[in-house]
């Protein structure tokens, strides 16, 4: 399965900062179709996803019916990502 949606990055405080894109609901939607396929525990699906041209496989998280998507720094900093920034994400879902 394969999804391009645009969202804007949001931090999530903690013991340490965590920054995530959130999946739209409609794509969220999309995923939970699929996500008993792909989940390998709690929940999670594994992706590999593309911001502009930084590719990087992760999991998605389930949150409040919808997905988050975790953006680790190496993917952040070569592209001056920060929090407010809206994002185009390509996503495939691994099955």
């Amino acid at each position: 399965m394969q999804l391009v949606f645009t969202g804007q990055v949001i931090e999530w405080r903690g013991p340490a900062p965590y920054y995530f894109v959130p999946v739209p609901d409609e794509e969220s939607a999309d995923i939970q179709e699929v996500a008993a396929q792909a989940s390998y525990g709690w929940g999670v699906v594994p992706v590999e996803a593309r911001i502009g041209g930084t590719a990087f496989t992760t999991s998605l998280f389930p949150k409040d019916g919808r997905y988050l998507l975790p953006l680790k720094a190496a993917v952040r900093r070569p592209r001056d990502i920060s929090t407010g920034d809206d994002v185009s994400v390509e996503l495939t879902v691994l099955l």
